[in-house]
């Protein structure tokens, strides 16, 4: 199995010559891809789904489903796209993708702003992808999407979830809201949070062997 990182908190997974896209969202380039079964939106947020890029993909391939929690399924409604509504302890079998779900809730941003559904995907039991939560997932997990930037992110929270978790390896995702000197700074925060583990730093279009 490998990862392409694309921008932000979007990451294309494949396993032979099947496909799997998490969180294709407005700050990322086009998904133009083919061999996709299936689309994973953790939350409803436009920096994570759009109907769009998920339209997009789908016109390259009819047969893939969508899945998501209920706030997905609800934003994706009016461009006609159904959504296999998943939540926290669901088990789904795609292609040769086996996902496991974990959580409900996005973090919150500030007591103004409504808190959506967010449910994070465990892929073949060895990549957690949270979206914008710090679930863990209870789990061993392998490798770890970890969120390096957003406006509900705190690094001191960032690190001890990422040391609670305690993946092998991770990677930083969800950058999109620092500038270069900022992603450096929380990058060598979660390093240190990693403790034994390794950080590997992908740029966009970059590939990781899982």
């Amino acid at each position: 199995m490998e990862v392409t990182k694309l921008e932000h908190a979007c990451q294309v997974v494949r396993s032979g010559n099947a496909r799997l896209v998490l969180d294709p969202g407005e700050f990322t380039r086009p998904v133009e891809v083919t061999g996709v079964v299936a689309v994973v939106a953790t939350h409803q947020h436009p920096d994570h789904v759009t109907a769009e890029q998920v339209s997009r993909i789908l016109a390259r391939n009819p047969d893939a489903v969508v899945l998501g929690p209920p706030g997905v399924a609800t934003v994706l409604a009016d461009a006609g796209i159904t959504v296999d509504v998943v939540t926290d302890g669901d088990h789904r079998e795609v292609g040769p993708f086996t996902l496991d779900f974990h959580g409900t809730r996005h973090n919150v941003i500030h007591a103004s702003v409504p808190v959506v559904d967010n449910t994070g995907v465990l892929v073949d039991g060895r990549l957690f992808h949270p979206g914008d939560a710090y679930t863990v997932p209870g789990v061993p997990v392998e490798v770890l999407a970890a969120p390096v930037g957003a406006p509900w992110l705190k690094v001191a929270e960032m690190m001890d979830w990422i040391a609670a978790v305690a993946p092998r390896r991770a990677y930083p995702i969800h950058e999109a809201t620092l500038s270069a000197v900022g992603f450096a700074m929380h990058t060598g925060r979660q390093r240190e949070a990693l403790g034994d583990g390794e950080l590997v730093v992908l740029q966009p279009g970059d590939v990781l062997q899982v």
